[in-house]
């Protein structure tokens, strides 16, 4: 296992990734304008931002690194006004992709696709508040986007809704990890970038 420390370069690193993951998130994320499309932005967000996170694991194999990197869009949409519901519950998921990174000593590209399918569940917290702080994330939404917005999503959302946004979540996490597993074959690894 790779127990070598981060350093400075590295938390360069993550900074750099996760400002470009950030803005893939966002970019994306303007589908949510329309309550039943911001249903399937975690599976989307996972395909398109996969090989970010792929190519991040690779230039960064150090224990912790695919953390901290995780944590930080939930952290920046709890200071940007989403309630702790976001970043705690991406905390357990960011775990579990920690470990299983590791479980593959940070060079088994299997482990590192899981890693990253885990990793994308993440975005289902933002979804999760509808469950767990209902009226706080209502009177947020409404504030954000207004009633008829609020009253819509509130319709879609149950818990087998929520059920198969976390399996879209996982699989569009997946097919981005194998997405990103060809591009660091064919082109970052001829560019000598990995």
């Amino acid at each position: 296992m790779n127990t070598e420390k981060l350093k400075v370069k590295d938390l360069v690193t993550i900074g750099v990734f996760a400002v470009v993951y950030f803005v893939v998130m966002f970019s994306l994320g303007m589908i949510g304008m329309v309550p039943i499309l911001f249903l399937i932005w975690p599976t989307l967000l996972g395909v398109v931002a996969g090989s970010i996170v792929m190519l991040f694991m690779a230039k960064v194999p150090k224990s912790w690194a695919l953390f901290i990197f995780g944590m930080i869009a939930p952290l920046a949409m709890f200071v940007g006004g989403h309630t702790v519901v976001v970043p705690l519950y991406s905390c357990v998921v960011m775990l579990i992709a920690e470990f299983v990174r590791r479980a593959g000593d940070f060079k088994s590209m299997m482990h590192n696709i899981a890693a990253a399918a885990i990793f994308n569940a993440w975005s289902c917290g933002s979804l999760f508040q509808i469950f767990l702080v209902h009226d706080r994330y209502f009177e947020l939404t409404v504030a954000q986007m207004g009633v008829e917005y609020g009253n819509t999503l509130d319709k879609l959302m149950s818990y087998p809704t929520m059920g198969l946004i976390i399996v879209g979540a996982l699989i569009g996490g997946l097919i981005g990890g194998f997405i990103g597993k060809a591009l660091l074959k064919k082109h970052f690894e001829k560019a000598g970038i990995v």
